[in-house]
């Protein structure tokens, strides 16, 4: 379904962030890119996402190529929706308006036919009590969910999330990863990139270790327990996986 090939992205200076990386993901797949930072995981989808152009590579959606300056931006960016750490909301928007922007502006749909779809993404992030709120009043947790909805009121083909849970109180990622796991347990294609481990582990039906721009390893969840590289094994025991589940457990 969502194909990128010999994926590379120099950044000016010579940062060369992404190096020759190649992955498919296949329809109703959810696969997690870990790595530790600097290792290309966010570079990777904002090339997906025409966020940013790669300095080499293709990009494919269902076959076509999306990352060539004849493809429509809009378009892509409606068929893949994104998820960051920051949130990007609209602060003088309230809740509703923020999911239906894209919708009117967009898609050109009409009022009273963004704000049923809306509802119905909201709905699905148990949001539907803060419609009505501005962003300012809403937990860091709820603003993500918001987000998440109004990407999901696109009806996009691909979710990428970008650490979706990094920028957010320890008290409030729970509601996140179950919003998350959720769209995963119903088919949502979905490429998350994370630093919860466990919860990449439990979700991911497909798992992508980067290391220094390239595919150090690429497997199963179960490659969490029983890594096959020296990389993937040195990364994951320093950030103490030990200690990762039962935080997820306990929200």
């Amino acid at each position: 379904m969502l194909s990128v090939t010999n994926l590379h992205k120099i950044y000016p200076g010579g940062v060369h962030a992404v190096r020759g990386i190649s992955f498919e993901v296949n329809e109703g797949e959810s696969v997690a890119i870990i790595g530790s930072s600097g290792s290309g995981k966010s570079t990777v989808l904002r090339c997906i996402n025409r966020l940013i152009e790669p300095t080499e590579g293709v990009v494919r959606l269902r076959g076509e190529h999306i990352n060539t300056p004849g493809a429509d931006i809009n378009d892509v960016r409606s068929r893949i929706g994104m998820v960051f750490q920051s949130f990007e909301l609209f602060a003088h928007l309230k809740v509703i308006d923020n999911v239906t922007l894209g919708l009117r502006h967009v898609r050109k749909m009409s009022k009273d036919e963004a704000k049923e779809i809306a509802m119905s993404a909201l709905e699905r992030v148990d949001l539907l009590d803060r419609v009505d709120a501005y962003p300012g009043n809403l937990s860091g947790g709820q603003k993500q969910r918001v987000a998440i909805a109004r990407a999901l009121a696109m009806h996009p083909e691909v979710m990428l999330f970008d650490e979706p849970t990094s920028a957010l109180d320890p008290e409030l990622i729970g509601s996140v990863l179950a919003t998350i796991r959720g769209l995963a347990d119903e088919g949502m294609t979905m490429v998350i990139v994370t630093h919860e481990i466990s919860f990449a582990r439990d979700v991911a039906d497909r798992i992508i270790y980067l290391d220094e721009g390239i595919v150090a390893e690429e497997g199963p969840s179960s490659i969490i327990e029983n890594p096959q590289t020296e990389r993937l094994k040195k990364f994951l025991s320093s950030i103490h996986e030990d200690e990762v589940p039962k935080q997820i457990h306990e929200e």
